[in-house]
């Protein structure tokens, strides 16, 4: 008879509490005696003790333990290979239960709590936050971040390049928005920041130590392959990701940093400090605030400024983007100035070239009056085609006519019928429509003349009418009269 665990319970407990026989205990529970004594003696039974099996793998223990002390994180799969070839029949599925049991478990690591000082240090890192369209293409887009380890209040903006030039504008930025800086800038070991490092031996970026110099700051590097050294920054990349990031698509990099702004000083701002909870971290922040350094009254150069060779075309390669510059200059070294907005080309000290920064890839950047001035120089290019010209003009007119060539369109009339809407709305009302339709992914000609039609609205220019007058027609002044006249004029006749 089998009996419940409660019921078994209660045996025991008559027996040893009570001191009551065995028949009095089965009248009691209603249970047969046999049960009661059953229940009495597997008390004292000692547990049978199997003999333990031969297994196959019993010989390749000792190999797989030496193998796991050597290489702790090598695959199961690795080493059953490895003992087949020794001899060993067995199935894959005993060697990943022995490999379960022996493999070494890593040692946990303790972190100590350290807590900064006010204006004391601030921590840099970048996030890959997904990708944007550009022309030509796709490029990573990147999170910038700057936190202060005292009052956790941060600094963000997307950026496309990883560069020491733009680490050094972001930078500066970070600090103009922190109205100073701490003492301590601490940073990863990314080529940005150290050209080479050895141990406890560094070298930092020159550039870096030009800027950190100016404002009278010490950059600091984490240990190799230790992101827990900065985990403030760390945390506040994830917190970026999963809070601001996560479902939400980034078409324009300036819309993306106004928002990312408005995220930090509507949520982050606002939330309570976490070793300070009865503050905010807009309010320790405050605290913080008076002991960051001052900003230099003069703002450090951040501009990348490097010597570039002009190629046959008259153009300077920079960042896989070509740009134009006068025809004379070509086979010579000209001086590269850019920033996140403009890039000048310098002969010593004259500005030869100056064009607003492209942020595709692969893209031509033509100076309409360079081309034109290589045009009538070379005596075979009478005439530049007219979709060069009008590329000049509009650059984003490229994916278009790529578009047209995909779709099987006649080029050359689409091209007309471009050019004659550029004579009617001008280059700028044009391109407008040109860059909508880019965003669109759409076409055609027509569609072309309607955005260009609503362009013109919305500055409230006159109607692009062409009026053809013949020759014998001169410029006459009409002076204007009072209209009432011919009402008069009419009412005399009848």
């Amino acid at each position: 008879m089998t009996v419940s665990r409660e019921v078994e319970v209660e045996i025991l407990r008559l027996t040893h509490a009570e001191k009551w026989p065995a028949g009095t205990i089965a009248s009691e529970l209603g249970v047969h005696h046999d049960v009661v004594a059953r229940v009495r003696d597997a008390e004292h039974a000692l547990p049978k003790e199997r003999p333990p099996r031969a297994s196959l793998l019993d010989p390749y223990r000792p190999f797989l333990a030496t193998t796991l002390e050597a290489h702790p994180r090598i695959r199961a799969t690795r080493l059953y290979y490895m003992i087949r070839e020794r001899g060993f029949s067995g199935s894959v599925k005993i060697v990943r239960r022995c490999v379960k049991e022996i493999r070494p478990r890593p040692r946990s690591e303790a972190y100590l709590v350290c807590e900064r000082l006010p204006g004391e240090q601030a921590q840099i890192d970048w996030g890959k936050v997904g990708t944007i369209a550009v022309p030509g293409g796709r490029r990573v887009l990147w999170v910038f971040l700057m936190t202060l380890a005292y009052s956790r209040h941060r600094y963000a903006e997307l950026v496309l390049d990883l560069g020491v030039e733009s680490l050094r504008r972001s930078m500066w930025r970070g600090c103009a928005y922190f109205g100073g800086t701490p003492r301590e800038w601490l940073f990863d070991n990314t080529k940005a920041v150290v050209i080479e490092r050895f141990g406890d031996a560094k070298r930092f970026q020159k550039d870096l130590l030009e800027l950190a110099s100016a404002m009278h700051v010490m950059p600091r590097l984490c240990r190799p392959r230790k992101p827990t050294d900065k985990g403030g920054v760390e945390r506040g990349i994830r917190d970026l990701k999963e809070a601001h990031f996560a479902a939400r698509t980034i078409t324009s990099i300036e819309r993306g940093n106004r928002e990312l702004l408005a995220f930090i000083e509507d949520i982050v701002a606002q939330r309570k400090h976490p070793t300070q909870p009865t503050k905010t971290v807009r309010e320790v922040w405050a605290e913080e605030s008076s002991k960051l350094l001052p900003l230099p009254a003069q703002p450090p150069s951040t501009d990348l400024v490097v010597p570039v060779c002009v190629d046959k075309t008259a153009s300077v390669r920079f960042a896989t983007n070509r740009y134009s510059v006068p025809a004379r200059y070509a086979g010579l070294t000209l001086i590269l100035e850019a920033n996140d907005d403009t890039v000048r080309l310098l002969d010593g000290a004259t500005e030869v070239a100056r064009h607003t920064r492209s942020q595709g890839r692969h893209q031509r950047v033509d100076d309409l009056a360079h081309r034109s001035d290589l045009v009538a120089e070379r005596r075979a290019a009478n005439v530049a085609p007219v979709r060069e010209h009008l590329l000049l003009e509009i650059p984003e007119l490229r994916i278009i006519c790529e578009r047209w060539v995909v779709r099987g369109r006649n080029v050359g009339s689409m091209t007309a019928r471009t050019k004659k809407l550029r004579d009617l709305y001008g280059a700028e009302i044009l391109r407008e429509a040109v860059v909508a339709m880019v965003s669109h992914d759409t076409h055609d000609p027509g569609a072309l003349g309607l955005l260009c039609e609503q362009g013109r609205r919305r500055r409230h220019l006159p109607v692009p009418l062409p009026v053809t007058l013949p020759a014998r027609a001169v410029d006459v002044d009409v002076v204007s009269h009072d209209l009432a006249s011919y009402d008069r004029a009419a009412a005399e006749a009848f």
